[in-house]
């Protein structure tokens, strides 16, 4: 034992001397006066070739008096320490190790004390350092009191450049970290993680420190040297709430530094924090909150966007479209909460990956699971019951999350008035997501969803919906700088009605969309200033456009099909963010797509310059199966600029054009399950828009409020909208019931935000209009003398306030409040009486509005103990939604009765509904 202390001694003694003669190689002159010690460090740096590494924390407060000429490295460090706890060890690769009161050993013989040998060890206390080289290892880390030497010393690297990567993940539970931000505040270079917590930045060689943060995680800092292309994962630890207010570092700016405008990201923690109708965690009634997004009215899933129509909105679900996101008539929307992990709402700036639709994608991604244990969660509300269950499959490789809900709402229908007392409902939706790493450079990842709802209002006759979806994706590292996913999957939305109370009676009514959907989609890292993103996909779309069929044997119904429908679309993109300047930002894109509708199909030819009539139709053509019956394509165009003032102030200005060649044909102002689908055919031409946009973003009191100011400009083109009296379920030629319109949307949206803290929330203002107009006689029926009117869902004022208070660690309080105008309605505005009968005179078209709309929602959220150690964690959450009771009407609308016209209004919710839920996670 003692000779092995007395050859640490020696060992310690002949680094410290190997550190010395490397030192006296270098002379450094200088002259200081009070000056920051990064800036002494610096000047050192630049004159030798030696690299400081340090833990700025131990520094942020020193100052530098000393004057060297021509001195040796290291008498110029002891004169510039000297009186302080700093210590420093010079190793022989040229770097300079600061540490606090316990100095680092440079050098150890290789084998001694049973290892291999080390690129250096510390003492207690003291920093280490850990190699990471290109091909051959990567280091996993949740701790920031290290040295990371990226890459290989001597390594391959473009204009002194590499590429640093890695993953960002929970330290608890292994999971990704979305939208997680790692940067270097010195060189005003950042990256942000995508859905996968897969990050990729460019750095210089040389020293430098890291600084990572994630929402709800601790910030970290980690100390690394870049060599050459070289990868780094890192694990945060969970923040710990507490009740003091969260200050916000500078660098906490997303909102003011991304490119991107007309973004919105919400995670499933602040989600869950709004009150809800039953107390139901529901994601879209949460996005209805933001600026810019609208709904017709209560207990509709469906929802617009800067003048948007319901069907223009691309709702993703792990790159899964979803066609019908609503339960329960409406009142839920179709996602589990809890095996969301968070969502992000595009109103402008769409990325060029993306296109289909006009006015926004909803992208919601799902948790990958824990991969360190099983957990799960339990809830039971009024109305509906979840399970849900997590962990690993192969630990820290592979695992999985399985979620369901269903419903035991027939009960609430009980209460409905008597001629509502058969009625019955049911709900349910399963998740179940997948994934798999197989190496560093691959990974795999499935997702299963199905939802379904059945119901009947007090008759025979049953609905049914549902959403099937599954879709695979492999991730592929080709290099630092380029990386690749290819997705593949199958989309189906179908809804049954039918009835068999009569047999003779009885039918089946039936309609489906499928879509089989392949895409690659690459990202590419050219440098600090550039990163390319590029792809390409095709869908391919088969339509049912209806069926009444015979349900039975007995049944005497006439069958009356809709022949099938089919297109493919295709399309290209490619996209670059360059960094003119720390200040100065482009993000350009362009996509291009193709249309093609397909064969077999019957497509009637009309005579031009006339109204699209069966009167006017002068023959039919037929084409064979998988012919191009009718080609649309063309490019489209995305643009944002960003200048920064101050690293809390920004301008951004951005253009949009897109094009969409699927309509949803509709006699309701709501998303409902009967709707119909159509395909753009050679009477149907695509919907086109475009959209220019404007933003300031400032941040206020260190970050801790964010307010932004947007105002949009956006042209439609094409947009379909209905004669009067039209019928559209199982129309054969659907064409000649809708018009083509004209329309315009414009306004402003206000957003002040307080994202952390014991008071946390938002308010939301938004004024818009979106107008449509029709004035050619020649292609339908001129509404409203050809000047423009008000869409459907148009309502100019809109505002939301979102706000929560936590008490303490167990009780928090939660409450909204919103505003809105009433939708536009076409009014009886005059009588007359014709053969003994009382008749109407109908206003233009939505020159009349129903009463506007408010309600107040309340809820108090209480937390079982915080005892980190036990196996069960339950909570409870009380509220009332609609708290002033107040009877916000959905519609207006008349109904002749007897001879006269009478007229209705029904509201939705017209008292005040308490709720409660109880929640366990284990």
């Amino acid at each position: 034992m003692l000779k092995k202390a007395c050859a640490l001694l020696l060992i310690m003694g002949l680094g410290l001397m190997a550190g010395a003669q490397e030192g006296k190689d270098t002379l450094v002159t200088a002259n200081f006066k009070k000056v920051p010690f990064q800036r002494f460090v610096q000047e050192v740096e630049d004159q030798t070739p030696y690299y400081f590494y340090y833990d700025p924390a131990h520094v942020d407060s020193l100052e530098i008096t000393l004057y060297a000429s021509g001195q040796p490295l290291r008498s110029v460090l002891e004169s510039a320490l000297k009186g302080t706890d700093l210590r420093f060890s010079i190793d022989r690769e040229r770097r300079v190790f600061l540490t606090r009161n316990l100095q680092i050993v440079t050098t150890l013989p290789a084998g001694f004390g049973g290892q291999d040998g080390a690129t250096a060890v510390s003492t207690p206390a003291a920093n280490s350092i850990v190699s990471v080289e290109e091909k051959k290892k990567v280091t996993t880390t949740s701790s920031e009191n290290r040295l990371y030497e990226i890459g290989t010393r001597g390594g391959n690297t473009r204009q002194g450049e590499g590429v640093l990567t890695g993953y960002i993940r929970n330290e608890k539970t292994g999971e990704p970290l979305i939208n997680a931000s790692i940067f270097i505040d010195k060189l005003k270079r950042n990256a942000t993680t995508d859905q996968y917590g897969f990050y990729s930045l460019s750095l210089p060689v040389g020293s430098h420190s890291l600084q990572v943060q994630g929402i709800g995680m601790k910030d970290a800092t980690y100390q690394v040297a870049m060599h050459s292309d070289g990868k780094l994962d890192i694990e945060l630890k969970e923040q710990v709430t507490t009740l003091r207010e969260v200050v916000v570092s500078a660098q906490k700016v997303a909102n003011v530094r991304n490119v991107q405008m007309g973004v919105e990201r919400l995670s499933i923690a602040t989600i869950k924090q709004v009150p809800t109708v039953l107390g139901e965690v529901d994601v879209i009634k949460v996005v209805l909150t933001l600026p810019g997004v609208k709904t017709v009215g209560e207990a509709s899933s469906g929802f617009n966007v800067r003048g948007g129509s319901t069907d223009q909105n691309l709702i993703l679900f792990n790159d899964a479209t979803i066609y019908n996101p609503s339960h329960f008539f409406g009142m839920f929307s179709a996602f589990n909460a809890e095996l969301i992990k968070d969502l992000e709402l595009y109103k402008s700036s769409i990325p060029a990956k993306f296109g289909g639709r006009l006015s926004s994608v909803l992208d919601i991604t799902a948790r990958e699971g824990n991969k360190k244990e099983i957990t799960g969660s339990a809830g039971i509300g009024l109305v509906t019951s979840r399970f849900n269950l997590e962990g690993p499959i192969t630990k820290d490789k592979t695992s999985f999350t399985l979620g369901g809900r269903a419903t035991y709402a027939n009960w609430l229908l009980n209460l409905l008035p008597d001629e509502y007392n058969n009625s019955r409902a049911s709900f349910y939706d399963v998740n179940l997501n997948v994934s798999h790493r197989i190496n560093n450079k691959n990974d795999l990842y499935f997702t299963g969803y199905r939802s379904d709802d059945r119901f009947s209002l007090d008759s025979d006759t049953t609905y049914n919906y549902n959403n099937q979806n599954v879709s695979v994706k492999w991730k592929h590292v080709f290099s630092p700088k380029l990386n690749g996913f290819f997705t593949g999957g199958y989309d189906q939305y179908k809804y049954k009605i039918y009835s068999d109370g009569n047999k003779v009676n009885a039918y089946e009514m039936f309609f489906d969309i499928n879509q089989a959907n392949a895409k690659a989609d690459f990202t590419y890292l050219l440098n600090a200033k550039h990163n390319f993103d590029f792809g390409a996909s095709t869908l391919h779309y088969t339509l049912h456009p209806g069926s009444y069929t015979p349900r039975g044997s007995g049944s005497m119904v006439a069958p009356d099909i809709v022949p099938q429908e089919q297109a493919l679309e295709s399309a290209a993109y490619l996209s670059d963010r360059f960094n003119v300047t720390n200040k100065f930002s482009i993000q350009a894109g362009l996509r291009f797509s193709l249309y093609n509708y397909l064969g077999p199909g019957d497509v009637a030819v009309y005579a031009k310059g006339l109204p699209r009539t069966e009167d006017n139709r002068i023959e039919t053509k037929s084409y064979g199966k998988g012919k191009f019956i009718k080609q649309y394509g063309g490019p489209e165009y995305r643009l944002s600029l960003r200048y920064a003032f101050t690293p809390s102030f920004s301008v951004k200005t951005g253009y949009n054009s897109l094009r969409q060649y699927i309509h949803m044909l509709s006699n309701t102002t709501s998303v409902a399950p009967t709707d119909i689908w159509k395909l753009s055919d050679p009477n149907i031409r695509p919907q086109q828009g475009d959209q220019v946009s404007f933003g300031l973003y400032k941040n206020l009191k260190s970050n801790t409020i964010e307010t932004s100011v947007e105002v949009y400009y956006k042209r439609l083109e094409d947009y379909l909208d209905y004669k009067p009296g039209a019928e559209l379920v199982l129309n054969h030629h659907v064409e000649t019931e809708v018009i083509n319109t004209r329309g315009k949307a414009y306004g402003v949206e206000v957003m002040i935000k307080k994202p952390g803290g014991k008071v946390n929330g938002w308010i939301a203002y938004t004024y818009s209009r979106v107008l449509l107009k029709m004035d050619d006689p020649t292609t339908g029926i001129v509404v409203n003398r050809g000047e423009y009117y008000p869409a459907n869902y148009d309502k100019p004022h809109d505002a939301t306030m979102i706000g929560n208070f936590r008490v303490n660690h167990r009780f928090s309080i939660s409450g909204n409040v919103t505003y809105s105008t009433g939708r536009p309605i076409t009014l009886p505005i005059a009588r007359y009486y014709y053969m003994g009968s009382q008749r109407v005179v109908y206003s233009d078209r939505n020159a009349y509005r129903i009463p506007d709309y408010f309600r107040a929602d309340f809820s108090l959220n209480i937390q079982g103990n915080h005892k980190v150690n036990q196996r069960f964690h339950n909570s409870w959450t009380l509220g009332v939604y609609n708290v002033t009771g107040r009877r916000n009407p959905f519609s207006v609308y008349y109904v002749s009765e007897n001879g006269q016209v009478n007229g209705y209004k029904m509201s939705i919710f017209g008292s005040a509904i308490p709720f409660i839920n109880y929640n366990i996670r284990f």
